[in-house]
């Protein structure tokens, strides 16, 4: 697992442009951890890897696994309707209210 999970990483590092020094620094490990894990070496602590993750724009669950079940992008929709609640009108709040109780 820990190669694939490697190469993913490295496609996705060099896909975004981040450096591999850059996203250390944004998942709170060192540049040789984060080399060791791209070498498929050692796989992440689940904190570090949903920081990578979140970094990278994408899964936990596709790092690992190549796969995305839909279930983790729940949470990164949680996290764009959040960082941007403050911009939407109460019109925009009451139709996301109405989707998710099955009115729309």
């Amino acid at each position: 697992m820990g190669k694939e999970f490697g190469d993913r990483l490295a496609e996705l590092l060099k896909s975004k442009g981040i450096t591999q020094k850059k996203l250390a620094e944004k998942a709170g490990v060192t540049e040789a951890a984060m080399s060791h894990y791209i070498k498929g070496d050692r796989v992440p602590r689940t904190a570090v890897l949903a920081r990578i993750a979140e970094n990278l724009e994408t899964t936990s669950e596709y790092l690992m696994n190549g796969t995305t079940d839909g279930a983790e992008d729940v949470g990164q929709v949680v996290r764009l309707i959040a960082r941007n609640a403050a911009y939407m009108s109460k019109e925009d709040k009451m139709k996301i209210i109405g989707i998710l109780m099955g009115e729309e």
